[in-house]
């Protein structure tokens, strides 16, 4: 193959990959998906002053997991099914309700804001060992044979929730 071939083709991959690249990454940037609620419809057909309501989805992304350990004097690996770790995030709403002034003249709405808080999980993992311990230089290099082990690995879980709830003039 010429050497100009080589290099359109190089070209022609290269920005093929970058349109690949970059119609993948806003969707997996995007922490989270805002919800929007629409209640205008039915302000309309009841007459009458609805709350605002609008939400947020976490997009949870999956992390590598941790590999097996390897300890001496052990057939099978500590963490035989490694936990992985899950990223993602606790929903969030945003809530404003009108209120008729029952506040005073300045308060017109009560809202709830509890934004998407972080959210770091890992999901419950196994350790396990043979019923035999490593060869024996002693006996021959025979394994001699012990009781099995098994543990589970317990899931984590970590995330601080906020939420801001007042009252406050307009809507």
């Amino acid at each position: 193959m010429k050497p100009t071939t080589r290099r359109t083709l190089a070209a022609v991959v290269t920005g093929a990959a970058a349109a690949v690249g970059a119609a993948v990454t806003p969707a997996a940037a995007a922490g989270a998906i805002p919800v929007p609620v629409p209640l205008g419809g039915a302000e309309t057909a009841l007459g009458m002053e609805l709350p605002e309501v609008a939400g947020e989805l976490p997009v949870p992304t999956a992390g590598a997991p941790e590999g097996p350990r390897y300890v001496e004097g052990r057939l099978l690996p500590d963490r035989t099914l490694p936990q992985v770790p899950v990223h993602g995030g606790l929903p969030g709403v945003d809530l404003r309700q009108p209120v008729p002034h029952v506040l005073g003249e300045d308060f017109d709405h009560a809202g709830l804001d509890a934004p998407a808080s972080g959210l770091r999980t890992r999901t419950p993992g196994l350790s396990l060992d043979a019923p035999l311990t490593a060869p024996d230089p002693g006996a021959l290099g025979l394994p001699s044979p012990k009781l099995p082990e098994a543990g589970v690995l317990a899931p984590a879980l970590r995330t601080a929730p906020v939420a801001n709830l007042g009252v406050g003039p307009g809507l």
